[in-house]
């Protein structure tokens, strides 16, 4: 099955930096700490088990870790952003991913997906929840919801073999063991259907997402318990 399916149109790196302007009357402006923004990657660079070289995250409670060593986003996304929020040089690394794909979005993309990108073996573990820093990047406070209500969120990779990538890259894919859970099938159980239980049920069974999709879809099939989405969407006790 190894086809090419899309292409590495770009990478984005960076450690995580104090942003924002002490004493600052716009909370918008205040201080605040985050990896989010990233700076093209050029030439060949080494892909690790949790991230890519030279990347980082401030916050390793709810971002980076095995299931969440890489961040994508389809460059397909990139045109109908820059006209809705009026930011017509919005870059590829502007919704803060590391990987920029060409040729795949969410309903294209499949939650244990396989593919081959240089030297490297990854597989899709899940879909991105953008959070609070998002707005707060672009000091847009309604683009991280937004982002999460369109489906336009892009996705997560594990990797399972290191090794360098290069921007321009194929992307082959391997294997594709659950061709019916998209991303976007998968974005529809955890944010729009919430009351599809046996959806939400079969998708916690997967092996190939992640530990955190599955504990808080367990949770909801079993108790009706999870975390609030405000939290991550508004950044309610955020500095």
């Amino acid at each position: 099955m190894a086809g090419v399916v899309g292409d590495l149109a770009a990478i984005q790196v960076g450690r995580p930096r104090r942003l924002g302007i002490e004493g600052a009357a716009d909370p918008m402006d205040r201080p605040w700490e985050s990896g989010i923004v990233k700076e093209p990657a050029t030439g060949p660079i080494m892909l690790r088990r949790i991230n890519l070289d030279g990347d980082d995250q401030a916050d390793r409670v709810y971002h980076g870790g095995p299931d969440k060593a890489v961040c994508c986003y389809p460059a397909a996304h990139y045109p109908g952003w820059r006209m809705e929020l009026g930011l017509p040089d919005l870059a590829f690394g502007g919704f803060g991913e590391n990987f920029t794909t060409g040729g795949l979005v969410e309903s294209g993309v499949c939650i244990g997906d396989v593919w081959r990108v240089g030297e490297a073996v990854v597989q899709v573990s899940q879909p991105r929840q953008p959070c609070w820093k998002l707005a707060r990047r672009w000091k847009i406070k309604t683009l991280t919801r937004r982002v999460q209500e369109s489906g336009r969120t892009g996705w997560y990779v594990r990797v399972l073999t290191e090794g360098l990538v290069t921007a321009g890259s194929p992307i082959r894919l391997v294997e594709r063991p659950h061709p019916e859970w998209t991303v976007a099938e998968a974005n529809r159980i955890m944010h729009r259907d919430r009351d599809d239980l046996d959806g939400a049920a079969a998708l916690a069974a997967l092996p190939a997402l992640s530990a955190s999709w599955k504990a808080t879809l367990q949770g909801r099939v079993e108790s009706g318990v999870e975390p609030d989405p405000a939290a991550r969407l508004e950044g309610r006790g955020s500095p």
